[in-house]
């Protein structure tokens, strides 16, 4: 029981507000409006990009076509935002700026708001008056039905908090306007917390961009000390529109180099894209999720990005997605924090397989297919002979001593090896290059194959291939590589993980909550070669480890499982440990660079990697091969 101080007592009450009570005065007391917006203020609105957050999302919840963002100094001195929506009367702009008024939110039949089925972007009502109560708001709006925009505009201020009007204003067509000044100039001591004009107008860019992916329909600008930094136009809503819209933000590279995503499960759905494994990046920067179209922040697509790409991305390097989750409302929580930035799923297991099963599927649609970042980085690193430009027709003419046909008219190879058909040039020394003759499959019609006939091997380490319309080049070590690593995934899965028993168990002593999260997955873990139990209230007992592992810090290992149940919801370490062994082991085990090849060998080589999924790069995320069209070779050589 807590007791008051005596005034008689020789001990000094404790300073502050309650020792200047007196006795039956409550402690407890109601804080003023202003008080109490400036304390909303301060967890909705953390900076500029959270002002222009709310005042976009509440742009696209009234129907906008068109949003367009203006700031000056990053936005702390003033930013504006326009739409096209529908608008607001005087008195809806006089119920905007009051606490927890929102449109957004409709009674039931009960007069009951129900809370768990939000369809829109949001819904608390706190934004505007959070704003108005630490900086200068203006409000101007029309209806959208209203017939004279004069008559029917009004505008709307608040000024730390205090209300003025509404009262008539102008205002052309029909939507709203919202401008904020100073922003943060009623509570200072917030303006120290601020980052450089640079760092929050790239902010704003970050939010504005993310809202953008999700809203392809919706055209969007941004001006920035009166320089356009981002001017998106509105693209027709659906796939092909989006992945133009996903191209704008992520670079052109990006829709080149997507594979497109679309799964269900249990009535949860997935879209969008995902990158190749081989157009990836050094930070996680591009990987998006969008959940009922509201841009999160979420660890599930973290566990999920990183469980899919796992076979086929070196440590470091991450790919880019954008992923779009449409799950019914009463599935999603979206009332988790006041900036609507994370969410909580009912069931998070379920919504991670999905999103690992729809990638992985992607992926392994994708086939032998690489980047064409790897293809535009070759062209560039090619050195043309010559200083000038070329002149003069350059088509080959017939009575060139020099301009051989290398290939039959069925276009099969003569017979002599590359070499030998070189024999001519006296004067230049051959590259190391096969010298056997091409034999066998060797004569096929590349026509028949998307990675053509093999034509020569460079060096002993690269395969030469002729397409269609181009030419292929290959690693041999990184594409074998990975056509041993893939059959080595195939039999681990069929015939499950070799275990080896310890003598002596091994005792983990880990927290008894660590200990809750590793006990369901126990089986789990068993069927990868893992088996541990319970041993007590605070350690775990393991007495069979992987057998393909050898010697391995078990210690370390079970507490990095526990440590990925509580990051990611899933027990990454064992499985990546055993990928990396096999990846390993395929490394060691397949065709080494330096082995000559004969025509049969290499093209039996290119037939397996065309009938093997993720052949397209080798167990580290590299590109096993380098394709390059003949228009691109043409431009090479002037002919284009």
């Amino acid at each position: 029981m807590a007791h008051r101080a005596d005034p008689s007592s020789s001990n000094p009450a404790p300073s502050g507000p309650a020792s200047d009570k007196g006795a039956g005065v409550s402690l407890i007391h109601r804080l003023p409006p202003g008080a109490v917006n400036r304390i909303a203020a301060g967890e909705v609105v953390e900076r500029p990009a959270s002002a222009v957050k709310e005042l976009v999302e509440n742009a696209i919840d009234a129907g906008a076509l068109r949003i367009d963002v203006e700031i000056d100094h990053g936005g702390k001195t003033r930013l504006v935002v326009t739409d096209d929506g529908c608008g607001m009367s005087a008195e809806d702009l006089a119920l905007a700026v009051e606490r927890h008024a929102t449109s957004k939110l409709t009674p039931g039949a009960g007069g009951d708001y129900d809370l768990m089925n939000i369809a829109t972007m949001g819904f608390r009502g706190e934004a505007l008056p959070s704003i108005g109560a630490v900086a200068r708001l203006s409000l101007t709006s029309r209806e959208k039905s209203g017939p004279d925009a004069a008559a029917d505009a009004w505008e709307l201020r608040v000024e730390g908090g205090d209300v003025s009007g509404p009262r008539p204003a102008g205002f052309g067509g029909h939507g709203a306007r919202v401008e904020v000044r100073d922003l943060f100039y009623a509570t200072p001591a917030r303006l120290k917390f601020l980052k450089s004009d640079q760092a929050e107008a790239t902010a704003i860019g970050d939010v504005l961009r993310r809202l953008a992916m999700a809203r392809e329909e919706i055209a969007f600008t941004l001006t920035s000390g009166g320089r356009r930094s981002l001017n998106l136009a509105a693209q027709t809503k659906g796939e092909a529109g989006r992945l133009r819209r996903l191209s704008a933000i992520m670079g052109k590279d990006f829709s080149q180099n997507a594979l497109a995503i679309d799964a269900t499960r249990d009535g949860v759905r997935v879209t969008g894209f995902a990158g190749l494994p081989t157009y990836n990046r050094g930070l996680p920067d591009k990987q998006y999720l969008f959940v009922n179209g509201r841009p999160v922040r979420d660890k599930l697509i973290i566990g999920a990005v990183r469980g899919a790409y796992a076979d086929f991305l070196a440590r470091g390097r991450h790919p880019a997605v954008a992923l779009f989750l449409e799950i019914p409302l009463a599935l999603v929580d979206i009332n988790v924090h006041p900036a609507k930035t994370e969410v909580r799923f009912r069931d998070a297991g379920s919504v991670r397989g999905l999103l690992i099963g729809a990638l992985r599927h992607a992926l392994a649609e994708a086939g032998h297919r690489a980047s064409t970042t790897t293809s535009a980085y070759a062209l560039g690193k090619v050195s043309l002979g010559g200083t000038g430009p070329l002149q003069g027709d350059y088509r080959p003419q017939t009575a060139n001593p020099y301009a051989r046909n290398i290939y039959a008219s069925d276009g099969s190879a003569p017979e002599g090896g590359l070499a030998e058909r070189q024999s001519g040039f006296d004067n230049i020394g051959a590259p190391s290059a096969r010298t056997e003759p091409l034999q066998g499959d060797a004569a096929v019609v590349p026509n028949d194959h998307p990675l053509g006939a093999a034509r020569a091997q460079l060096h002993e380490t690269y395969i030469v291939s002729q397409t269609a319309d181009g030419l292929i080049i290959v690693d041999q070590h990184a594409a074998h590589e990975r056509l041993v690593y893939e059959c080595m995934k195939a039999a681990l899965a069929e015939g499950g993980v070799a275990r080896q028993g310890l003598l002596i168990p091994e005792i983990v002593e880990m927290e008894a909550s660590e200990i809750d999260r590793l006990a369901p997955r126990f089986e789990e873990f068993a069927a990868l070669g893992l088996v541990m139990e319970r041993f007590g209230e605070d350690a775990v007992m393991v007495r069979e480890t992987p057998a393909m592992l050898g010697e391995v810090d078990i210690k370390g290992l079970v507490r990095a499982l526990g440590d990925d149940l509580a990051e990611f919801g899933a027990g990454l370490a064992l499985k990546e440990r055993l990928e990396e062994v096999c990846s390993s082991m395929a490394c060691h085990g397949s065709v080494r660079a330096g082995r000559r090849l004969n025509g049969d060998e290499m093209n039996a080589l290119l037939r397996e990697m065309e009938a093997t999924p993720h052949s397209g790069q080798c167990n580290h995320g590299r590109p096993t091969y380098v394709e390059l069209k003949l228009a691109d070779i043409e431009r090479l050589f002037g002919r284009r």
